[in-house]
């Protein structure tokens, strides 16, 4: 039986080196798992000369999710109430997660943050290691919650935020899914018509001395093209979607968002998304005393149209010279009266994190149904669209034998 060498990590984060006989990689694992041990890197003593091989969970699953950011805040949230210590509450939810294939990253990272905490860093300092799994946001969130002495009511704050912006992502997808599906099959049934069913027929039209309408001899020369230089096309069609998004996270960015904001129905859902995310964000960070200007700082990362950045660089400055949220966003002209109202009004009387969370609820609700509305004009659009190209190859098709059968008669 080989005998393996191995490094693992324990359920408190500490690194433990070792040796064991396993038949296979995959027994060496699962001998360590039981023992609450997750394997990094591993060799076989005989391999001599060579390095440990890390270990590599490849999995469409491993990949880390605002979902499961959210579970292990609320549960440490859970833990922290119950007054159970920060490094055993870090190290429980490290167990639990290196026992979960489609989590055993995360708990890799936690058994970090753990081992970083016991080494006198702050939990915020600990998390601020690992930027792409917790942002500035979030880092910024538990520093103040440190600071204060309320953590736990902090990440329980931070797991409901969490989980209301994965609903309104998922929200979006869902609207966004059926264009997209109906506009594949839309581009699949015309490739195939063009391809197959027009080219046929036109072999049959070919062989009579008769003059063709004018749309059909379109769709005869649509196909023909379609046929010839369908690889020009799929050439031609992957360029431009790269210099377009070369073109709008660049020199074009504020052109192309500018254009976003002022369309019909898309315009209006995602001028509701940036004000609600803005709201509720804002409203988090004040409620768990992270400084104003820091807030606002790390709010223009969440909102992604870059005119509305600019909008809340003005608000940074304002501030600075003494003025108001509310009268600011006023006279920008891009945020609706009503919001504006409420956040001077919440200035004013002392509970602008309470007015931000009324007009972030109020915007969830808009967001619904400008959504609603989206997807009510785009299905309807889409099949009569792809409707009206079927029409047209079938009419352009079937006329000019109409006309020769009413000639023979």
């Amino acid at each position: 039986m080989p005998v393996y060498l191995y490094k693992c990590l324990d359920a408190s984060g500490k690194v433990v080196s070792g040796s064991r006989d396993a038949d296979t990689d995959r027994m060496l694992r699962a001998l360590l798992r039981k023992e609450g041990l997750f394997l990094q890197e591993f060799k076989k003593a005989d391999e001599k000369g060579k390095g440990l091989q890390r270990e590599i969970n490849i999995s469409i699953f491993s990949a880390i999710s605002v979902a499961d950011i959210s579970l292990i805040t609320r549960q440490l949230a859970t833990l922290l109430k119950a007054s159970v210590p920060l490094t055993e509450s870090l190290g429980a939810i490290a167990e639990q997660l290196a026992s979960d294939k489609k989590r055993q990253k995360l708990g890799t990272i936690v058994s970090e943050i753990k081992r970083s905490v016991n080494e006198g860093l702050s939990l915020a300092e600990s998390l601020a290691k690992h930027p792409k799994e917790f942002n500035e946001f979030y880092v910024s969130m538990v520093r103040s919650g440190e600071a204060a002495g309320n953590l736990d009511e902090v990440l329980r704050t931070l797991a409901e935020f969490l989980e209301k912006q994965k609903k309104l992502k998922d929200k979006i997808k869902s609207a966004m899914t059926y264009p997209m599906v109906m506009g594949v099959i839309t581009a699949i049934i015309i490739g195939i018509l063009m391809t197959t069913v027009v080219p046929n027929v036109v072999a049959v039209f070919q062989d009579m001395d008769q003059s063709l309408p004018i749309y059909t001899k379109i769709l005869i020369g649509t196909s023909e093209f379609v046929t010839n230089w369908w690889w020009g096309i799929i050439i031609a069609f992957i360029t431009s979607v790269i210099l377009f998004k070369r073109w709008k996270s660049g020199k074009g960015r504020e052109s192309w968002d500018r254009f976003v904001l002022r369309m019909p129905v898309v315009g209006d859902l995602a001028r509701k998304v940036s004000i609600s995310r803005f709201s509720a964000t804002l409203g988090t960070m004040l409620k768990s005393g992270v400084p104003i200007l820091k807030a606002l700082d790390i709010v223009k990362t969440v909102m992604t149209n870059i005119i509305l950045q600019k909008v809340i660089d003005d608000v940074e400055s304002a501030i600075r010279e003494g003025k108001g949220i509310g009268t600011t966003l006023a006279a920008s002209g891009e945020f609706p009266p009503l919001v504006t109202h409420m956040i001077s009004i919440g200035e004013k009387s002392g509970q602008l994190e309470e007015m931000l969370r009324n007009v972030s609820l109020a915007y969830e609700d808009e967001v619904d149904t400008a959504i609603t509305r989206l997807t009510s004009v785009l299905e309807p659009l889409m099949i009569v669209t792809m409707g009206a190209v079927v029409a047209f190859v079938v009419f352009s098709i079937l006329m000019p034998i109409m006309q020769m059968n009413n000639i023979g008669l």
